[in-house]
């Protein structure tokens, strides 16, 4: 029972730290490419993916656990999409 307890606040903390991520990067979209670049720095890679957006790739590490953030630029300099990975 006491397991169980665990896994469950484990979850939640989880949880709460995902949608803390999500809640700062999503106010990245709809702002431009420069406001990104601003706040984020220079990317540690950049590529055009296969529906030709520019990606903007951000790794780090916390806790010698690496965090991936990727972001979406469409051709008007638009950031449209993230992704967040092991981050926290």
């Amino acid at each position: 029972m006491i397991l169980l307890s665990g896994c469950k606040t484990i979850k939640e903390k989880t949880n709460i730290i995902v949608e803390k991520e999500n809640q700062k990067l999503t106010k990245f979209i709809g702002n431009s490419l420069n406001n990104l670049q601003i706040e984020m720095g220079k990317p540690d890679e950049d590529f055009k993916n296969d529906k030709g957006n520019l990606v903007f790739v951000y790794n780090t590490k916390k806790y010698g656990i690496p965090c991936e953030r990727r972001f979406e630029i469409d051709s008007n300099s638009i950031v449209v999409g993230f992704i967040s990975n092991g981050c926290f």
